[in-house]
């Protein structure tokens, strides 16, 4: 395996020009030696190389090896970055200073991450600012994929000596809109392989009193419940797959998990703990901080086994997404955190996941 690539994955193979603008892949090095490696073809996360109580040192997040796959992907979220609105948009439907907006419909009656050319299939502006530091750059114009306003959005992906992946978001827009944005990382904290194994066995704990119910389209019933005597208590660490198939509504509306939960916060927008999954073979631990009010947790709930990167597969529940961001249908829902952005307003988001080991 080349020594200045921890990953294996070759740079060559994610270069490609699409609409004009060149992909590249761009490896973040910290001083211990562990790597991320960033495609800007949607911002996608292709390896975090970190190591587990032993040294051993595997990728814990699903990607794929070369751009056609990351273009072609059966999960065309995998690992990316989402905009402008992450999650669900009711029948892709919302209104903003009284006129009705159309956006695509890309998941059932709904909009989902943003529309099938979202963030996630657009190439991004590069400029990597440090060994440990990339900074991308998208201009989302005015009316793409049904949003109003030219968004005007940069992501700086940051891997700390503390091997913390840091995610800072900025955005201005010129002309009012709505912005939810989320990084979709495909966690395996055992490390990808063929099969990736099931994260049912991941000790996971969540910082959040309450989360959101859906419907049976995957849309927030508007309700906010309490998780106390549900599976969906993570207050003390549960194994994930504990109560994934209860006889429970909310877990068979959502094949297992797929929630946002509400984050305990005393401030909006302080930077607080949002949750913590331990693997117990390897010790392997991953901490999630975000300044976003809720964090929508999906247990990989509809993969098939379809191949990843160097010969991994990634069968269902192979994977946990913690994405941190404002809660699923917003625009529709008044009482829930705003997503609206004005003009000479500044949209801003960190969420950090650290990587470590439990001692």
């Amino acid at each position: 395996m080349d020594k200045m690539n921890l990953s294996g994955l070759n740079p060559k193979d994610f270069q490609t020009e699409i609409d004009g603008k060149k992909t590249d892949l761009y490896i973040l090095k910290n001083q211990n030696g562990y790597e991320v490696a960033v495609t800007n073809y949607g911002g996608s996360l292709v390896a975090i190389m970190v190591p587990d109580k032993d040294g051993q040192v595997a990728n814990v997040i699903q990607g794929h090896d070369n751009i056609q796959d990351a273009i072609d992907s059966p999960e065309p979220f995998l690992s990316t970055l989402v905009g402008r609105y992450g999650n669900r948009i009711a029948k892709g439907k919302f209104t903003l200073e009284g006129k009705e907006y159309s956006l695509s419909i890309n998941n059932g009656p709904n909009h989902l991450h943003g529309g099938p050319t979202g963030f996630h299939a657009r190439v991004w502006d590069a400029e990597q600012l440090s060994e440990n530091s990339l900074k991308l750059h998208y201009l989302s114009a005015d009316g793409e994929e049904g949003f109003p306003g030219n968004l005007d959005m940069t992501v700086v992906y940051t891997f700390t000596d503390e091997n913390e992946l840091v995610i800072d978001y900025t955005g201005t827009t010129d002309k009012t809109t709505v912005v939810n944005m989320t990084n979709h990382g495909f966690f395996s904290l055992t490390g990808i392989a063929n099969p990736t194994p099931t994260i049912e066995d991941l000790e996971c704990e969540i910082n959040a009193d309450y989360y959101i119910p859906i419907d049976d389209t995957s849309i927030p019933t508007g309700e906010i419940e309490s998780v106390k005597g549900t599976p969906f208590d993570f207050t003390t660490p549960h194994a994930v797959g504990e109560r994934i198939d209860a006889d429970h509504i909310q877990t068979k509306r959502g094949a297992g998990y797929d929630h946002c939960f509400v984050l305990n916060k005393k401030q909006p927008g302080e930077l607080t703990f949002a949750a913590r999954v331990v693997e117990p073979k390897s010790g392997r631990m991953m901490e999630v901080y975000t300044t976003e009010p809720g964090v929508q947790v999906y247990t990989d709930n509809w993969a098939d086994g379809y191949k990843g990167q160097h010969g991994a597969t990634f069968p269902r529940r192979s994977a946990i997404c913690f994405e941190a961001q404002h809660f699923p249908d917003s625009p529709n829902h008044p009482y829930f955190p705003s997503v609206v952005l004005k003009p000479g307003e500044v949209y801003t988001q960190k969420t950090i996941y650290k990587f470590g080991v439990r001692k």
